[in-house]
């Protein structure tokens, strides 16, 4: 199921907005957990006491894999809540991807993080999720920037303090590498045939 017409420009606005918004540059980190305490959503994570500690067990050990956060409604507001034991840029990954919803306005019950996947009744807002807060964490615009730059996918992940896998998603889909590409190839003729004038 491909993302709603216009809704990729939609979220470059929003992102680029959000980042005005908490005084952050197009080409520098986003900090998720500052965009969480900015909307007054609290983060919770499994070391939590209260919660039942065989599931903290399950979560935290055999099936970590399996729950990388969720955002649930708490009377009219939400919280997050996130898998501890996963590294940081993954939690920052699913820090960025419930705040998405939030900014988003979805409406849910519960939204779960896995490995690969943020379960809730419709695919669409999960699809949408995504790509905001692929936008939050490396807009296009920063993403175009690096790869006219040469980074690698390792160099803009350090930079931008995502995974390895989220900067070779977000300078793919962005058409960042394409666009660098075609541009570098077309330089040489224009510097031969300025130096031919």
């Amino acid at each position: 199921m491909p993302l709603r017409r216009g809704f990729k420009a939609e979220a470059k606005r929003l992102a680029l907005d959000v980042r005005q918004e908490m005084g952050v540059a197009v080409f520098a980190p986003l900090d998720p957990y500052a965009l969480a305490e900015l909307y007054g959503i609290e983060i919770h994570d499994l070391s939590d006491p209260t919660l039942p500690v065989e599931a903290v067990r399950h979560f935290t050990g055999p099936a970590a894999g399996a729950f990388s956060g969720a955002l649930l409604a708490v009377g009219t507001g939400r919280v997050i809540l996130e898998n501890h034991v996963h590294d940081r840029n993954r939690r920052r990954s699913t820090i960025a991807h419930e705040m998405a919803h939030v900014l988003l306005e979805h409406e849910f019950e519960v939204l779960l993080t896995g490995r690969d996947v943020c379960r809730s009744s419709s695919s669409e807002i999960e699809l949408e999720a995504a790509e905001l807060s692929g936008e939050l964490l490396l807009p296009s615009d920063a993403a175009r920037m690096a790869a006219f730059r040469g980074w690698t996918d390792r160099s803009v992940a350090g930079y931008f303090r995502i995974s390895e896998s989220m900067a070779r998603w977000r300078l793919n889909a962005t058409g960042a590498r394409r666009i660098a590409q075609r541009a570098k190839a077309k330089w040489p003729r224009r510097l031969v045939a300025g130096a031919g004038a």
